[in-house]
């Protein structure tokens, strides 16, 4: 590929970078409300990789607030398209979203992922994530991973 990447938080002015990305990159097409809301909301980030005009990664994540522990942010979705990985793209959109977490004042970081994704779980593991090994995950609906 050869090509720089360049990365970039979007924000509420930056609907039409994500109604541009190509299908395959998320796991379904981009839906324009659904991305207006995340935009428009200030407890989701979204970085954004972009190799010339096109964005070739991604990684989505949300800040949690307790009543009794400083905010936490969960990473929701870390891509790469198939064709741009294993080149440090998603490690690098990953430690961009976790200074993005860091700096709006998140004390945990974390993350679930299948037992069975070697490459998600190196990838986690290559930037110092510790696997805990205890924790189920539940869903209703059998429509939390799916949308």
């Amino acid at each position: 590929m050869g090509e720089t990447i360049t990365l970039r938080q979007l924000g509420p002015d930056d609907l039409e970078v994500l109604l541009q990305v190509q299908e395959g990159l998320f796991d379904n097409p981009i839906r324009a409300d659904q991305a207006r809301a995340f935009l428009d909301d200030p407890l989701h980030e979204i970085v954004v990789a972009f190799a010339g005009p096109q964005v070739v990664g991604m990684a989505t994540g949300q800040i949690m607030f307790h009543p009794d522990k400083p905010p936490a942010f969960f990473v929701a979705e870390v891509g790469v398209r198939d064709d741009w990985q294993r080149q440090g793209i998603a490690k690098q959109l990953c430690t961009k979203l976790m200074q993005i977490a860091r700096a709006r004042g998140c004390a945990g970081i974390w993350l679930a992922t299948e037992m069975d994704n070697g490459p998600a779980r190196a990838l986690y593991q290559s930037l110092g994530a510790r696997e805990t090994g205890d924790i189920v995950v539940y869903d209703w609906d059998d429509r939390a991973m799916d949308g």
